[in-house]
């Protein structure tokens, strides 16, 4: 039997548990982000499904990107919080020197990337409504702490730090 049926035969949701746990990597990482900054040259990239039930995006950034975003937290973010019984963050960054507050839920996390240290994730979004963390507002975030002073955020293209499909040989 090869190793490819055996995989599809199998009961136990291996590739599920292992999404969770590197997500938990991240939301480590943004707890970090929110509560230090980020330390060093680092850091992230954060790619989202928009079109997620959880996910809150402001309406502009909403019909600029209908399924799928991705936001650089470096030097212009304010608010970062985690929210673990919701299991989802939020920050507000600036478009067009606009402030606008994304809430992202974790299920609805395809990428996640620190480029200054060469650590990249991918993930499959879970695009089933999370219970609890729709039917919630998540709390308001605390009032900016100062202004962002490198120019306006920028949404990237994550294509150099996906992984590349395995060969046969």
């Amino acid at each position: 039997m090869s190793d490819e049926s055996r995989q599809a035969e199998s009961l136990i949701p291996y590739e599920l548990w292992t999404d969770d746990a590197l997500r938990e990597v991240v939301l480590r990482a943004l707890e970090l982000a929110g509560r230090d900054g980020l330390p060093g040259e680092h850091h992230f990239y954060l790619t989202f499904r928009t079109d997620h039930p959880g996910t809150k995006v402001p309406g502009h950034l909403k019909a600029k990107y209908p399924q799928e975003m991705t936001i650089v937290l470096q030097h212009q973010f304010e608010a970062l919080t985690v929210d673990r019984a919701a299991n989802l963050f939020s920050v507000r960054l600036y478009f067009g020197g606009m402030p606008a507050t994304l809430v992202v839920p974790m299920s609805a996390l395809t990428g996640f990337a620190d480029p200054a240290v060469r650590y990249g994730l991918r993930f499959q979004p879970d695009m089933e409504a999370p219970p609890a963390a729709v039917a919630e507002e998540p709390p308001a975030p605390p009032p900016p702490a100062k202004a962002a002073e490198d120019g306006p955020a920028q949404v990237v293209s994550l294509d150099a730090f996906r992984r590349k499909p395995a060969r046969d040989a």
